[in-house]
């Protein structure tokens, strides 16, 4: 596989040094540590601080920003950041009113994060975690990975703690917002680590797998492939059964590539979206469509849906700025 990089060794330190130059001075990077923060935090704020593995851009450090993001702890390829990442990352965020962990519901993440929690707590800093499990191929929710529905959840939160004034609230209004959201993926085929070029998994030319992992992990259905709108039908079926999404309900709409799926194919894949929620009497409010979780040049889409009460909704169209998203 053909990839722009220099010394496979470097790619994640390149990668941030590109991030916080693009960045135009908003985010800056720690020192000795694959870390970024805000580089203004205001006083007495909540913090949010994300994170989780490179090889997913943007998410997490793209995230980082106005109403986003304080911070985000980057670990290497398809590997969770180090407890000194998290340490480091919490002190920087940190502004006396306690720091919001939110990441993805993997056992690694969860493993340094809850370590980092315990390092904070010796610092003196209070830290409470929420984990993103959105993910609608696994049956029960406590399994469930954490995938694109990240981004409404990681937009809610940012807007929450730029707003309200204790850490238990910024808990409870981003665990709503993950209690609302799903999502589903589709792999058509892989996408490969930077360091050795190989595969994260083997799928035939000639068949898909809905409900595949970022990283590979198995999906609920292997086959042949299909046309687009059977796809979605069946990727939509297992969404809105598993909320239950219901008639009157108002969503927002992500359909995220995986890495190497075109713009027409997301196009192709929102119209069958909207004509399933229309038919459902489900009223969209927004819809993103662009690479916001991805798993290097994997070929495939994701489908996420949040539903947003009066609440979620407010928070959600707050303004927001950072690299990867603005609203």
């Amino acid at each position: 596989m053909k990839k722009m990089i220099n010394d496979p060794a470097r790619v994640v330190d390149e990668m941030i040094e590109g991030l916080v130059m693009a960045s135009g001075g908003r985010v800056v990077r720690l020192p000795e540590v694959n870390a970024i923060v805000r580089s203004r935090i205001p006083d007495g704020k909540v913090a949010l601080l994300v994170g989780g593995g490179s090889g997913h851009e943007p998410i997490y450090h793209g995230f980082v920003g106005e109403n986003m993001a304080d911070g985000a702890a980057i670990g290497n390829v398809f590997a969770a950041p180090s407890p000194d990442i998290v340490l480091a990352a919490t002190k920087a965020v940190s502004r006396g009113k306690g720091v919001l962990y939110l990441y993805g519901n993997y056992a690694g993440d969860t493993m340094n994060f809850d370590i980092g929690a315990e390092l904070a707590a010796d610092e003196g800093i209070r830290v409470e975690t929420v984990r993103i499990a959105d993910d609608v191929s696994i049956p029960d929710k406590a399994d469930r990975r954490g995938i694109a529905g990240l981004l409404f959840v990681v937009k809610i939160a940012g807007a929450a703690c730029a707003s309200v004034d204790s850490l238990e609230e910024a808990v409870r209004v981003t665990q709503k917002a993950e209690n609302a959201t799903r999502t589903i993926g589709i792999a058509l085929s892989a996408g490969t680590v930077p360091e050795t070029g190989e595969p994260t998994f083997v799928l035939p030319e000639d068949e898909i797998e809905i409900g595949m992992g970022l990283h590979g992990e198995p999906g609920v259905r292997r086959g042949r492939m299909e046309p687009a709108d059977d796809l979605v039908d069946a990727m939509m079926a297992r969404i809105l059964a598993d909320l239950p999404f219901s008639r009157g309900d108002r969503v927002a709409v992500l359909v995220n590539d995986l890495g190497a799926t075109t713009m027409m194919e997301l196009l192709i894949i929102r119209r069958r979206v909207g004509q399933i929620l229309a038919e459902a009497g489900i009223e969209i409010v927004d819809t993103q469509i662009g690479s916001f979780c991805t798993s290097q040049e994997m070929a495939g889409a994701s489908i996420s849906l949040i539903r947003l009460d009066d609440e979620l909704l407010g928070y959600y169209e707050m303004p927001a700025k950072s690299l990867a998203f603005r609203s």
